[in-house]
């Protein structure tokens, strides 16, 4: 870092990060904190930039960043709605909202140290009576909102 660089030290990357809606310091490549650093000090000169308060700063630099981290805050947004669209599929499938009565007796069977996923099966088979096959042709026969059981109230 030269002598050109100094006001860098006054950053919060904390709040850098805050402003990116980055988890870690570490999803910022240093080359790419240098090429953010170096290009501002161009841009504005070390003296305007020694002259600014720290939140204007990390909000110059956060700029920066985001045009040169587009392509990995794309792929963190990506991952976050493919993470949200898993959620809501593995969740139980219940359409519109449903109550379900569970007797305790009926989980008799359950085993408690199973992962998720084979939770989530069992309580669909037992409360819902589903079974997997059954899903994959309700997949194949595309969104129908009708009730499949004929008892209307």
């Amino acid at each position: 870092m030269s002598e050109s660089d100094i006001w860098s030290f006054q950053l919060d990357w904390l709040n850098i990060i805050e402003l990116l809606g980055l988890h870690s310091i570490n999803q910022i490549p240093e080359s790419k904190k240098q090429k953010a650093i170096k290009k501002i000090t161009k841009l504005y000169g070390t003296e305007v930039l020694l002259t600014l308060k720290p939140n204007e700063l990390d909000e110059l630099i956060a700029d920066e960043l985001k045009g040169l981290l587009k392509r990995e805050l794309m792929d963190d947004a990506r991952q976050k709605e493919k993470l949200e669209r898993e959620i809501r599929h593995n969740v139980f499938p219940l359409k519109k909202g449903k109550i379900i009565g569970i007797n305790m007796s009926d989980l008799g069977d359950l085993d408690p140290n199973a992962d998720m996923e084979e939770i989530m099966r069992y309580l669909s088979r037992k409360f819902l009576n589903n079974d997997e096959d059954d899903d994959e042709k309700d997949d194949d026969l595309g969104d129908n909102d009708d009730d499949k059981t004929g008892i209307y109230i």
